[in-house]
């Protein structure tokens, strides 16, 4: 295959554009806001998990507190119905034995319960708090979200703007080179290898390989519109007077 060596260095040119494409591609796929959202949603799931279990400890308490309060009301109206009866003076001595011992009985619950009431309050005062704190936490944390996922996608966009440009700067420079030559290229690449090198140092620039001696001298003394391939990996490889090879078949600058 033949190309001039101004064609050939121009895929060097198209191999640094597609590995600046290739890490764009790749930043934009690890962004850093991810991962900062990725470490965040362990948090917002343990600030979630800690708003629902205070809330149902407020609800818990709630309902005990109401179930108190009706048996107080319901007790207060059992003693107001017994205190009429003994003021009223119309019962007997038996059945007013019994009511002032049931009021004594009511009485003594009464203070219990209104003790109770009074823990089941300070307990209630704490949870409160404690969810007012959770619930905070959870807003912030939220709020954190929603900054991070704006500076995601502003990154994100911006990185796909960066790719969008440099893929249409390959497909310019692209065009400028001969087309069978970029379909060796391209053909390379779509291996998953890379498709150009320079030739520097007795080394392939695709592979890193190190020419043998044989190979250089092949090289030195082909001629500069030769499209050679490296014989490791595949890759054109390109010349250049920076290439280092023995004075013959070495490409004009």
């Amino acid at each position: 295959m033949k190309a001039s060596a101004a064609q050939q260095r121009l895929l060097l040119d198209l191999a640094d554009l597609d590995a600046d494409i290739a890490k764009a591609q790749h930043a934009r796929k690890n962004l850093p806001e991810d991962a900062r959202l990725a470490d965040l949603a362990a948090s917002l799931e343990t600030a979630r998990d800690d708003v629902a279990r205070s809330r149902v400890a407020v609800d818990d308490l709630r309902e005990v507190y109401e179930k108190l309060d009706r048996e107080l009301t319901g007790m207060a109206e059992h003693a107001a119905r017994d205190q009429a009866a003994i003021d009223s003076g119309s019962v007997g001595h038996k059945a007013l034995a019994e009511l002032q011992h049931e009021m004594e009985s009511l009485v003594r619950r009464r203070d219990d319960l209104e003790g109770e009431m009074l823990e089941l309050m300070e307990q209630q005062e704490a949870t409160d708090t404690e969810a007012d704190r959770a619930e905070a936490t959870l807003l912030t944390l939220t709020e954190k979200e929603l900054d991070l996922v704006a500076a995601r996608d502003r990154s994100a966009a911006a990185a796909e703007q960066k790719v969008a440009d440099m893929t249409e700067r390959r497909g310019s420079l692209a065009a400028t080179i001969d087309d069978a030559l970029v379909a060796v290229y391209d053909g390379l690449r779509k291996r998953g290898q890379v498709g150009a090198g320079l030739v520097q140092a007795r080394r392939c620039g695709a592979c890193r390989m190190e020419l043998d001696p044989r190979t250089l001298s092949r090289i030195a003394a082909a001629d500069e519109d030769d499209v050679l391939r490296c014989e490791e990996c595949g890759a054109i490889m390109v010349r250049t007077s920076h290439s280092g090879l023995p004075g013959q078949g070495r490409p004009r600058e």
